[in-house]
């Protein structure tokens, strides 16, 4: 899989920073993103939760953009997320699969 995360804001990313976190099967979302609160100086990636990710992109800010390449899990739903504090509830979905 190549996944290109593009932020198309104009906003800094200590501002308003954007990542895409791919979490493995069973993480608790929550728990991870409120972790992943205090994990700035690891680009919102908690070091105690980094075997619960698959993959994720370096934080960004506005006009940036981060590609990442990875072998697609097996077959199934697995959530995303975006971990910049106070993203998660509304900038999260399902990578499905097949």
């Amino acid at each position: 899989v190549k996944l290109t995360l593009k932020h198309v804001g104009k906003q800094p990313l200590n501002v308003m920073g954007h990542n895409i976190v791919l979490l493995k099967q069973g993480t608790d979302v929550k728990d991870f993103a409120l972790k992943a609160n205090r994990a700035a100086a690891t680009g919102y990636v908690p070091e105690e939760m980094k075997d619960s990710v698959i993959a994720f992109t370096e934080t960004i800010g506005g006009g940036e953009e981060s590609t990442i390449e990875f072998d697609a899990p097996e077959a199934g739903e697995y959530d995303f997320i975006c971990s910049f504090p106070g993203h998660y509830a509304i900038m999260k979905g399902k990578f499905i699969v097949e």
